[in-house]
C-alpha cells in the first residue's frame, strides 16, 4: 500500500468518526445503540493490529535519532503524547503480536500468532490480550514449547467468547493444572523473578520500595543484617550511633526500635560504610557519593529542602546530619571560587568543579521529557567540541547518554537566562517543549506568575 493510500484510509477513519462524534443517537432504538456500541468495540480491538506492523517495522528498521529521539520509546512519547507505561505497554506487544523476519528478510509469524489473528479479527481486546500475555509470562520456564502454544490457543478459544474476568478465572485454573506442586527450584527461573525496585518519594520524603531476592542475595544481606540491625546498633536516636564492635547494654536497653526500624537503620549504616570505602570509584567524573544541591538561604535558616543529584528531596535537617559525616566534599564548596569554571579549549572533559555547579544548575538531563537524574547524565558541549566548543560552564549541560548522541544530530542546545533549550531541526519540529521542567518544577510557577 502506498503512502498516499494509508493517508487516505486514516483520513477515512478520521471522517468516520468525525460521523460519528456529529451522530444523533436519539433516532435509534435502546437495541440498536447496543449494538452500535458493540460494533464501535470491535472496530476498536483491532486497530492495534495496525500500530504493532508499524512498530515492529519501526524497531527493526528505523534509526532513532534521525526521528529525533534516543530510542522508539522516546519517539512514540514525543509524537504520540502518551505516558512512558503506556510507551512501554505498546513495545512489549508489538513484540509479541507484531510480525517478525530472519537475519534475511524471511517473514515470520508473531510470537503469539493465535492471539495477535484473533485481535486482528475484532474477537479479542486489550483485556483479554493482558490476560493472555500476563498468563504466558508467568508460565515456568520448564514448560514444553508444545504445552505453552497449547495453553495460548485455549486461552483465545476461551476469550473469544467471555470477558476479561472470567478469562482471567480459566488461566488461573490453567496455570494450577499445569503446575499443581509448583517447580523445583530452578536457576533460569529464580534469575528471571529477581529484582529490586524503588518507588516515586511521597509527599512526605518517604519512598516505598519493592523487591525479590535470589539465595544468594538473601544470604549475603543476612550476617550483614544481624549485625548492623541488632538491638544499640546504627542507632540514630544515640548521641554517638555504634557502627563498630558491640554496642553497651544501656545502647541495648535505651532501643526502642522495632525490628524492621533497625533493619532500616542498618541499610543507611551499611550505604554509608559503603560511600566512604573509596572503592565506588568515579562515576561520570565524579566520586560515587551524595550531591545534594540547595540554596544558601536554606541551608543557613536550616528549613527546605535539598535535591540530590538522583532527583530526591532531602529535608535541610537530614542534610546537615549527612553533612557531619562528609567535611571532605563540603570543602569543594567552601572553596569553589579556587575552583576553575572556564577551562576554554585546554581540556575536553569538565572538572569535578564544573560538574557539582551543572547538578546545582541543571540536576539532571536538561533534554525536555527526559527523567534521567544528575546521577545518571553525562557534560555535553552545547556548541560541540568538535566545532571549537569550550568546556566553561555556561557551554555544557548534563545530558543523558541517549540525549548527548542525539544532540550531535542537528539540535541546537543553548542556554538563555540560565535555562537551557533543546531546538529540534527543522524538519522534526512539531511544537513540541524547549525546556525540561522535570527537574524544576519551580519554574512552572514562575513562568505562569509571569
Amino acid at each position: 500500500m502506498s503512502s498516499d493510500r494509508v493517508t487516505a484510509a486514516v483520513a477515512g477513519i478520521r471522517a468516520a468518526v468525525a460521523e460519528l462524534i456529529a451522530l444523533d443517537c436519539d433516532q435509534f432504538t435502546h437495541l440498536e445503540l447496543v449494538e452500535l456500541l458493540g460494533e464501535l468495540e470491535t472496530a476498536t480491538w483491532q486497530l492495534p493490529t495496525v500500530g504493532h506492523r508499524v512498530i515492529a517495522r519501526l524497531h527493526r528498521e528505523a534509526s532513532f535519532m534521525e526521528l529525533g529521539a534516543k530510542s522508539l520509546g522516546s519517539v512514540l512519547t514525543q509524537r504520540l503524547r502518551i505516558s512512558s507505561k503506556e510507551v512501554r505497554k505498546r513495545l512489549c506487544e508489538a513484540e509479541d503480536l507484531g510480525p517478525r523476519t530472519t537475519l534475511s528478510g524471511q517473514a515470520l509469524t508473531p510470537k503469539l500468532a493465535p492471539t495477535a489473528d484473533a485481535q486482528a479479527d475484532g474477537v479479542l481486546g486489550p483485556e483479554h490480550v493482558s490476560v493472555i500475555r500476563g498468563f504466558l509470562d508467568k508460565l515456568p520456564a520448564w514448560v514444553d514449547p508444545e504445552v505453552r502454544e497449547l495453553s495460548e490457543k485455549t486461552l483465545v478459544h476461551i476469550g473469544s467468547g467471555t470477558g476479561p474476568e472470567e478469562l482471567g478465572n480459566t488461566a488461573k485454573k490453567l496455570m494450577t493444572t499445569i503446575d499443581q506442586d509448583g517447580p523445583k527450584p530452578d536457576d533460569v527461573e529464580r534469575a528471571r523473578k529477581r529484582f529490586f525496585r524503588l518507588g516515586k518519594q511521597q509527599a512526605d520524603g518517604m519512598t516505598p520500595f519493592t523487591g525479590l531476592l535470589d539465595p544468594e542475595a538473601r544470604a549475603t544481606i543476612e550476617p550483614i543484617l544481624s549485625k548492623y540491625a541488632a538491638p544499640g546498633m546504627c542507632n540514630p536516636a544515640d548521641h554517638e550511633p555504634r557502627t563498630s564492635g558491640t554496642p553497651s547494654q544501656q545502647q541495648i536497653d535505651t532501643d526502642d526500635r522495632t525490628a524492621t526500624q533497625r533493619n532500616h537503620d542498618a541499610l543507611i549504616a551499611i550505604g554509608r560504610s559503603v560511600l566512604s570505602s573509596g572503592e565506588l570509584g568515579q562515576h561520570n567524573g565524579l566520586p560515587v557519593t551524595v550531591i545534594v544541591s540547595t540554596t544558601l538561604q536554606d541551608l543557613e535558616s536550616a528549613s527546605g529542602s535539598g535535591v540530590t543529584g538522583g532527583g530526591s528531596l532531602l529535608p535541610m535537617a537530614d542534610l546537615i546530619r549527612m553533612a557531619s559525616h562528609a567535611h571532605h566534599y563540603l570543602a569543594v564548596f567552601d572553596k569553589h571560587t579556587n575552583e576553575a569554571l572556564y577551562l576554554g579549549r585546554t581540556k575536553r572533559l569538565a572538572s569535578v568543579g564544573q560538574r557539582i555547579v551543572l547538578h546545582a544548575r541543571d540536576r539532571g538531563c536538561t533534554k525536555p521529557g527526559c527523567t534521567v537524574p544528575g546521577y545518571g547524565a553525562q557534560v555535553h558541549h552545547m556548541t560541540g567540541w568538535a566545532k571549537n566548543g569550550l568546556t566553561d560552564v555556561d557551554d555544557v549541560t548534563l545530558a543523558c547518554g541517549g540525549d548527548n548522541r542525539l544532540a550531535e544530530n542537528g539540535w541546537t542546545v543553548q542556554l538563555q537566562d540560565g535555562v537551557v533549550q533543546w531546538i529540534p531541526p527543522p524538519e522534526l519540529d512539531v511544537g513540541q517543549a524547549r525546556v525540561n521542567y522535570l527537574h524544576h518544577p519551580e519554574r512552572l510557577l514562575a513562568e505562569s506568575g509571569s
